[in-house]
């Protein structure tokens, strides 16, 4: 799968575009120029309406001569967040869409119900108001919970939500269907919103020609990713916003990403020339791209169980484009997934190959100085714009802050570094403080954008800051040690104003400042919480406040690990009162919903919502010993197996045999900013064969890797989150049991060496003789026959049931714990 991201910095007082294009876990950057930007959004529509034989009608239109195009508004309305919004005003819902039927009596009265429940004081996000202050247009999109449909409830487009009644009045109206996909903290969707959707002329044109439907990618990964491979079909490359022009039957005859509004206006007038004045080859161009849809989203290539030559080929490929003086893979910006941390660590555990420690580690501490990292609310953004780290992208992805957690817990326990384990515990405060719903569950994400003084919304504003702005929040002398610590500086290296980053080792900065190591860090630390306070005051970035059970079983799992790793039960408990709401509000019977947003779970779930949230779960039962968790997972996984696994090919489906029937029905064959479902389910099974002792759980996940073989064999950084897995399917995972005589309190001396051992290819069980003990037998017959020493916790260390002598001795215990078996030896492909 092929991905193209874009985004807008100043350098040098230019504006240059920053193109990121992914594809099969290779990434190719580069900066451009606003001309060349035009240019690659007008390429990006050369159509052929039936493959190999139609050119498409707009093929005139895409001769035109590029006319200058603003491609960034400077009309930017404010933050539009449900819980933030401004002072309230009448509203009201009578007033028609341009070119649109006036809605009915119904839809108004519903309309009117969702504006009731509404918190009081709401302000619409648009620029079209009442003098009143109420929104001159209102469309269904209000219905919506998702923050991103939200965010185009007031547009004069007469917008649908994904659905039927959308697709049968395009039906009913003989019009073509106009898809548009993204997501609420997606900065180009933004963009599009305000030069076109926000356009009264482009909105009636849509409403007298087209049906217009809203998706939340998030919401629904299963349509975009349909549609998505129409768009990279046709244009080569993919990304957000995702424009799609569709016939009544959901069949894609036109693919793009992001238009400029007068390409964008012509487009939508040549599309519908052609859907009118050749309807055989539009049908028939729709027909061909379907059948290729179904034919790349659903083939199977079955290969084999791919062997530890998958391990090595993968090595080589991330040493051969490795970036030694900043770490993370050379090129102009930077992803954290680009450069797969915890599979680098795993190898080098097998291998000892000390440079895989090193672009591991390199990559974490580059990470953590540059400007990516935020310095003062702790946590990350999402990529880096330039290849130091250091100016970001400024949207906050709660999957992101997950892994990273995780990558710099291990990196802790390779190392013993400290250093790491700090990141992670700042990961987790953020996580906490500003993603974390009154009910513990957490946030999705925050934007990019915030508004500025002048009340337009400019990137960055919220994160960076002026030398004024730290001397105001912190007094003359500690703003003078701050700002050489983090680099500011009156000019600034953000449009005039400061990412915080550190660039120089901390003893460096404190000889130059005349200062005691110990005396600057302090400073440092004291400072950041006043910062972090005096920030809060500003007006914050929109939070996507919806929960994606996906996304919180990552965050889960990070605080479970955060847990056993760093011995502080809190991050357990944070953890376990997230599951609880995930499992109370967002299942039903056996079955999960994928988000809730507005006290409604809603849609589906995906194979990555059971794969994630059990992989949590597995991470719980560990750090906790709470059996209930245990318990969840294998229910969660029974789900899988009966609705989304390919019992006949391996492998699983995004959607369940009952979902709704789209084009296609995905197999997630790839790891990209989110690990696929796949690839965690299969790591999944081989955890609960080693739990249960059931070897049916590791047939499955052998099977499971058969479909994935070719993929592993010929591009194996396409599937890095897989290789976790393969390493743990090629190792003689540990299985360590510790018994205690009355609590697990009683096991520190044990747990405390484990915290400090890599061992990720491992189980872990701990329970307190009697009726606990008997009871995890039931699941486990791990701990069949085994005992506590006398007032001591007795730890047995195994491997496929064949034990080492149980020892009471911590020495002994981290010697077995500690033995590391190599990789097996292969002839290669």
């Amino acid at each position: 799968m092929k991905e193209t991201e874009v985004s807008v910095h100043k350098v040098n007082g230019k504006e240059r575009y920053l193109v990121r294009r992914k594809r099969y876990g290779e990434e190719e950057t580069g900066r451009m120029t606003k001309r060349r930007l035009t240019a690659m959004a007008r390429r990006s529509a050369i159509i052929l309406l039936a493959l190999g034989s139609l050119v498409v009608a707009v093929g005139a239109f895409l001769r035109q001569k590029a006319e200058a195009t603003t491609v960034i508004s400077r009309q930017k309305g404010a933050v539009s967040s449900d819980a933030r919004e401004g002072e309230g005003a009448r509203w009201s819902f009578g007033g028609p869409l341009p070119g649109a039927t006036p809605f009915d009596e119904a839809l108004l009265r519903k309309l009117q119900a969702a504006r009731a429940g509404r918190p009081a004081g709401e302000r619409p996000r648009t620029r079209h108001l009442n003098p009143d202050g109420s929104p001159k247009y209102t469309n269904r999109l209000y219905l919506e919970t998702s923050p991103y449909l939200r965010q185009h409830a007031h547009n004069p487009v007469n917008w649908y939500s994904w659905g039927d009644e959308a697709f049968d009045a395009a039906r009913r109206l003989h019009r073509p269907v106009l898809l548009s996909v993204g997501y609420s903290t997606c900065h180009w969707c933004h963009v599009m919103e305000e030069e076109s959707f926000e356009n009264e002329e482009i909105a009636r044109y849509l409403n007298e020609n087209y049906v217009a439907i809203k998706v939340d990618r998030e919401e629904r990964p299963d349509v975009d990713a349909v549609y998505m491979s129409a768009v990279q079909m046709l244009t080569g490359g993919g990304g957000w916003p995702m424009t799609v022009a569709a016939t009544p039957d959901r069949k894609p005859f036109f693919g793009g990403t992001y238009f400029p509004p007068a390409k964008f206006k012509s487009l939508l007038a040549q599309l519908r020339k052609a859907y009118d004045s050749e309807p055989d080859r539009v049908a028939q161009a729709a027909e061909e791209i379907t059948l290729r849809i179904q034919q790349n989203m659903s083939q199977v290539a079955p290969m084999g169980i791919p062997d530890a030559s998958a391990l090595s080929q993968a090595a080589d490929y991330y040493r051969s484009r490795f970036d030694s003086g900043w770490g993370g893979m050379r090129g102009g910006m930077k992803f954290p997934s680009s450069l797969p941390v915890r599979f680098l660590l795993r190898l080098y555990r097998r291998t000892r190959q000390e440079d895989l420690l090193r672009m591991a580690t390199l990559t974490l501490d580059r990470m953590a100085a540059g400007g990516m990292h935020d310095q003062v609310g702790g946590g990350f953004h999402r990529y880096s714009t330039d290849q130091q780290w250091l100016v970001p992208h400024f949207e906050k992805m709660l999957y992101d802050n997950a892994l990273l957690a995780m990558a710099y817990l291990e990196a802790y326990q390779v190392t013993g570094e400290k250093r790491y384990a700090e990141i992670s515990r700042e990961i987790l405060q953020y996580a906490e403080r500003d993603m974390t719903s009154p009910e513990g569950a957490f946030y999705s994400a925050t934007d990019a954008d915030s508004p500025a003084p002048s009340g337009k919304r400019e990137e960055g504003w919220f994160f960076t800051w002026t030398p004024d702005e730290v001397e105001y929040a912190l007094g003359p002398e500690r703003a003078r040690i701050v700002g050489a610590w983090f680099d500011v500086t009156p000019s600034g290296n953000f449009e005039g104003r400061n990412i915080l980053h550190t660039g120089k080792p901390l003893g460096e900065v404190a000889r130059a400042l005349g200062l005691p190591p110990e005396k600057l860090r302090a400073t440092i630390e004291e400072s950041r919480e006043i910062l972090y306070e005096a920030r809060s005051r500003r007006p914050p970035p929109l939070r996507d406040e919806k929960i994606l059970t996906a996304w919180n079983g990552l965050m889960i799992s990070a605080h479970a690990r955060a847990a056993l790793v760093l011995g502080d039960p809190r991050y357990a408990q944070k953890a376990e009162r997230a599951a609880e709401f995930l499992l109370q509000k967002l299942r039903k019977g056996e079955r999960l919903y994928r988000s809730f947003k507005d006290g409604r779970a809603q849609h589906d779930a995906y194979l990555d919502d059971y794969a994630f949230l059990a992989a949590g779960l597995l991470d719980l039962f560990e750090a906790t010993g709470n059996l209930r968790w245990l318990r969840e997972a294998i229910s969660l996984d029974r789900v899988v197996e009966r609705h989304y696994e390919d019992r006949s090919n391996g492998g699983f489906f995004l959607t369940a045999d009952d979902h709704e029937r789209l084009l296609a029905r995905e197999r997630p064959s790839y790891d990209g900013a989110e690990p696929a479902g796949s690839s965690v389910e299969i790591l999944n099974l081989l955890r609960l064969s080693e739990l249960t002792t059931n070897e049916a759980y590791r047939k499955r996940a052998e099977h499971a890797f058969i479909p994935l073989g070719g993929v592993l064999r010929n591009s194996p950084a396409a599937l890095s989150e897989a290789l976790l897995a393969l390493d743990f399917l090629l190792d003689s995972a540990k299985e360590i049991v510790i018994v205690t005589n009355h609590s697990r309190a009683e096991a520190e001396p044990l747990l405390a060496q484990l915290r400090t051992t890599y061992v990720p290819n491992r189980v872990l069980l701990v329970a307190a003789e009697g009726p606990a003990l008997k009871e995890l037998a039931r699941l486990s017959p791990l701990v069949e026959s085994k005992a506590a020493g006398k007032n001591q916790p007795m730890a047995y260390v195994c491997k496929r049931g064949v034990c080492d002598l149980p020892t009471t001795d911590p020495a002994v215990f981290e010697k077995q714990i500690r033995r590391v078996d190599p990789l097996p030896v292969t002839t290669g492909r």
